[in-house]
């Protein structure tokens, strides 16, 4: 009986030990996460509706926002760079945006903001990005009632015709990907989010 005891506290212990372990590296993958966050600035554009004909001019507007604008952000060397380039351009962004909806006979309002703002665990080609609060220029057709459309601005992974430059930002977000267990860990990150969208997952883990 003693060493039936005995084996249950061992096992306890042990199962302690392990979870101890995945606690700690799932708060250094949250620490990684949360960096990742900090150091990245979205674009999302937000069609005035589902309708075909709307959903078309986001498409529009997309291209032509990259093609006139895209740019400037391949030039930045940090976020901090990247979100004041996107404050300051933010007249050019909402210029190229009407400019597209007037070509394709469409007077309808667009508005170009730099805000903050939650997203979902998202995929860009092989690179996935963790949910959470991003810097984000966010551009409105419309009543923005339809569904959107978003990319990577900084680092420049979605500019087209171009391969992203090596940046500190791209290397995190590589390197976050390469991790072991990324799925599940991205999986766990998600779900803290929704019920702790202020925090980064090591806050709330620990």
């Amino acid at each position: 009986m003693k060493r039936f005891h005995t084996t249950r506290f061992d096992c306890a212990v042990l199962l302690g030990i392990v979870f101890s372990v995945m606690l700690a590296n799932l708060s250094v993958f949250g620490r990684e996460c949360a960096q990742v966050r900090g150091d990245v600035v979205r674009l999302h554009i937000l069609a005035n509706s589902d309708s075909g004909y709307d959903q078309g001019l986001k498409l529009r507007v997309r291209d032509r926002i990259l093609a006139q604008v895209g740019g400037i952000f391949s030039a930045q060397q940090s976020q901090a760079d990247a979100k004041a380039a996107a404050v300051a351009s933010l007249p050019e962004i909402e210029a190229a945006a009407r400019a597209a909806l007037i070509e394709a006979g469409c007077e309808a309002p667009v508005r170009a903001e730099v805000c903050s703002m939650y997203f979902t665990t998202r995929q860009y080609d092989d690179l996935s990005l963790p949910a959470g609060i991003y810097d984000a220029v966010r551009v409105t057709i419309g009543t923005g009632a339809g569904h959107n459309w978003w990319c990577v601005m900084y680092p420049p992974i979605c500019l087209p015709a171009a391969e992203p430059p090596e940046s500190a930002a791209l290397t995190e977000i590589e390197a976050l990907n390469s991790e072991p267990l990324f799925k599940p860990k991205l999986a766990v990150v998600e779900l803290l989010e929704r019920f702790f969208p202020s925090k980064s997952i090591s806050e709330s883990a620990i």
